[in-house]
């Protein structure tokens, strides 16, 4: 846990991502990422000097293998309050709309239901469970298909809803994580999404890899290229 929260705080005092008296909502889908957030602002919470609260947001995108029982049993044992979320994601974007890339649309629904609930539950601010690696795949996505130099910012405010958006998890690597979840015994949502594994961005993941093998400082290259730039959100505070 300790390297964990190393990266966390290191993130959110990075960028200022936490305030007194915040009341964040964590988007919990089950999956490796949100489940180590959860666990790490759980554990954040007990001694940073800034008093904040949490609680957990799910929402049931409609597919099979969505377990509400299981987030359920790990926020009940950790004593973070969670609400779960009926949608029809699944029938708009796999069976109504039948988008062959569905994650963009997937995704927008997702934030819409999260901020609704987030705001009804009068938190301020969404942390989500974005870590470095999809940072990185997030960037290069944008660079190879829509030819624009960016990435999602750490910490973005949103005007129409007044909430504010934070990734805590962006200086932790996916290996990380995984160890993390590894070494503690924690279980996981089998599956979080019916993409994982064939989508673009698994595509990024692979370049990635398949450069180290030449280029060993590839990740590092990268991240240090998006901290330098101009990009929207990047300057650290």
């Amino acid at each position: 846990m300790q390297k964990i929260l190393g990266y966390l705080r290191k993130a959110i005092e990075d960028f200022n991502m936490i305030d007194e008296n915040d009341k964040i909502a964590i988007g919990l889908s089950g999956g490796k990422d949100s489940i180590t957030l959860l666990y790490g602002l759980k554990a954040l919470k007990r001694f940073y000097p800034k008093n904040f609260d949490i609680i957990a947001i799910s929402i049931d995108p409609g597919f099979e293998f969505f377990n509400r029982n299981f987030l359920i049993n790990i926020c009940k044992e950790i004593d973070v309050p969670l609400f779960c979320e009926e949608s029809h994601i699944k029938e708009i974007v796999f069976d109504i709309r039948k988008e062959k890339n569905p994650c963009s649309l997937c995704a927008n629904l997702r934030r819409g239901i999260l901020n609704t609930t987030a705001i009804s539950k009068g938190c301020n601010k969404i942390a989500l469970g974005h870590n470095e690696d999809d940072v990185l795949e997030t960037f290069l996505l944008n660079l190879f298909y829509a030819g624009s130099i960016s990435t999602f910012a750490p910490i973005s405010y949103m005007d129409r809803s007044k909430m504010t958006l934070i990734r805590p998890l962006i200086y932790a690597p996916e290996k990380d994580i995984k160890k993390f979840i590894s070494k503690n015994g924690i279980e996981v949502m089998p599956k979080a999404c019916p993409m994982d594994g064939v989508s673009k961005r698994e595509d990024m993941k692979k370049m990635i890899k398949d450069l180290q093998i030449d280029i060993p400082h590839i990740r590092a290259n990268l991240y240090g290229a998006i901290s330098r730039s101009n990009i929207k959100g990047w300057g650290k505070n």
